[in-house]
């Protein structure tokens, strides 16, 4: 079975763990031989003897070989391992599919058609590639959440077991037992820290640098009235059903310690995992800047950039349908423009929340039932966006769209803009803020061609397309990185991408 990641042989790995290296923590982990424990490369404890380490490239493989998480560093904190996730292979699509929760719906080999191969075949790819089963993968990723909520929250342990994905308290108990060597109430010795009134309160880790003050400064000024409030410190939101919303907000964890503080108020505990995977993808807290840098920052245009912000991230979207509206909105405007046509559709269609969760954030995004026959032009939205907007929302309603986040960027794109009213420049930005995709890259975005010039001029499409191929598979981030060099620039009237 292997034990480490082709990229991080163990001299890096052994360099990395002495250092205690943030930059790596979560793409590799440590096992002591002697203890049966596995920590991050950031663990605080002693360092053991290196005949007794062993190296893995994920928590699976560790639990699979019979170790347990550590107590002390908590491996359930470390940020997870993007280049597993990333490209468009087997294995790739189907860990994109295990976290969107296909595992806890549909059966292995259900999982297995989706991403074209047969059962066995998966199996055999996952323990080859990352060194244990599907099925491994899956429960390790929920035990290591049912962790963080006993060891950070108040929470019962029967809600514990069902945020964590489990429907039976009996199996999470047992499940529980045999990774932790210990009974999940063994955790609830200490005294809980206190929440946020009825709120849990959770650490969301990242790998240094990360630049959250930009990340906040993009969904600033793309703020819904409403549903959003964003202010120089954090980003609230509130999501639905409305019968039983709930409400989130993130910060910077204080100390300087290298994660976000969530703030969670969430009715429907089994709910609880899939906001938290959302939240982890719309702030981009498992990217690699190591990785990222070494690809954008060898020269050109693009290497100040990185210089200047070299924790810049790609910042999400919530929603698949929200973002594919405020983006045919924000063809050819500003985005203050789009964002007022945004806001008057949620004023005239958003769900209203029986009662205001948090003050001012009292309605949710219209769904594709909502506008599918809305008749926009009643608030400002030309005829022909108008019209594409219900054909977003009838494509899908019938299927003809969606926003798996297993389907490769090319296949997304056709099928995206082969609905009327959407073009490529379209479809890309819609893969990078609704499926994170790291290198969609809307190519004709005037200001993008312009600040890539980097004299004064401006690049054709296929000019900034062919410039960008020594930008994969990271053109997404170089976006980020140009667009955020040009706003640094530009006055606060001037138009911003």
């Amino acid at each position: 079975m292997p034990t480490l990641r082709d990229a991080l042989p163990d001299h890096l790995c052994e360099q990395a763990r002495l250092s205690r290296d943030a930059r790596f923590d979560g793409l590799f982990f440590t096992a002591v031989t002697s203890t049966r424990i596995y920590c991050r490369p950031v663990c605080p404890a002693p360092s053991p003897r290196p005949s007794n380490v062993r190296y893995y490239a994920n928590a699976a493989a560790a639990e699979a070989d019979g170790f347990r998480p550590c107590l002390r560093c908590r491996p359930e904190l470390a940020p997870g391992n993007p280049a597993w996730h990333r490209g468009e292979d087997v294995v790739a699509r189907a860990l994109k599919l295990i976290d969107a929760g296909a595992l806890a719906e549909a059966s292995l080999e259900s999982l297995a058609t989706r991403v074209g191969v047969g059962g066995r075949q998966l199996r055999r790819l996952f323990v080859e590639h990352l060194g244990a089963p599907p099925l491994n993968v899956h429960t390790t990723r929920r035990l290591l959440f049912a962790k963080q909520l006993l060891t950070e929250t108040a929470l019962p342990v029967t809600e514990v077991a069902m945020a964590s994905g489990f429907g039976s308290l009996r199996r999470f108990n047992a499940a529980f037992a045999q990774a932790n060597r210990i009974a999940p109430r063994e955790l609830r010795r200490q005294p809980r820290a206190p929440g946020n009134g009825d709120a849990l309160v959770l650490r969301l880790g990242y790998r240094p640098p990360y630049d959250f003050d930009a990340v906040l400064d993009f969904l600033r000024t793309r703020a819904l009235p409403g549903i959003e409030q964003v202010d120089a410190h954090a980003y609230a939101r509130v999501f639905g059903p409305a019968e039983v919303a709930g409400w989130l907000r993130l910060s910077a964890w204080p100390g300087g310690e290298h994660a976000l503080k969530l703030e969670l108020h969430c009715p429907q505990p089994e709910r609880m995992l899939g906001l938290v995977t959302r939240l982890r993808r719309m702030f981009d807290l498992d990217a690699e800047p190591r990785a990222i840098a070494a690809t954008l920052g060898a020269g050109g245009v693009l290497a100040p950039l990185l210089r200047r912000r070299p924790g810049l991230r790609l910042p999400g979207g919530w929603d698949g349908f929200e973002i594919a509206v405020r983006a045919v909105l924000g063809q050819q405007v500003s985005v203050a423009a789009a964002r007022t046509l945004a806001a008057r559709i949620v004023d005239r269609w958003g769900d209203p929340l029986p009662t205001p969760v948090l003050p001012g954030l009292a309605r949710l995004f219209p769904t594709p039932e909502r506008l599918v026959d809305a008749d926009l032009r009643g608030v400002g939205v030309i005829n022909a966006r108008a019209e594409t907007i219900r054909g977003i929302a009838r494509a899908l309603l019938d299927g003809r769209a969606d926003f798996r986040a297993e389907q490769p960027l090319d296949e997304f794109v056709a099928r995206w803009t082969a609905l009327p009213g959407i073009g490529e420049w379209t479809a890309h930005y819609m893969a990078m803020r609704a499926l994170s995709h790291p290198d969609a890259f809307p190519a004709a975005d005037l200001i993008l061609r312009r600040a890539a010039a980097g004299d004064g001029g401006e690049l054709s499409t296929r000019a900034l397309s062919t410039l960008a191929e020594a930008w994969r598979p990271w053109r997404a981030y170089a976006v980020m990185h140009l667009w955020r060099g040009v706003a640094d620039q530009a006055s606060p009237s001037r138009k911003r991408p």
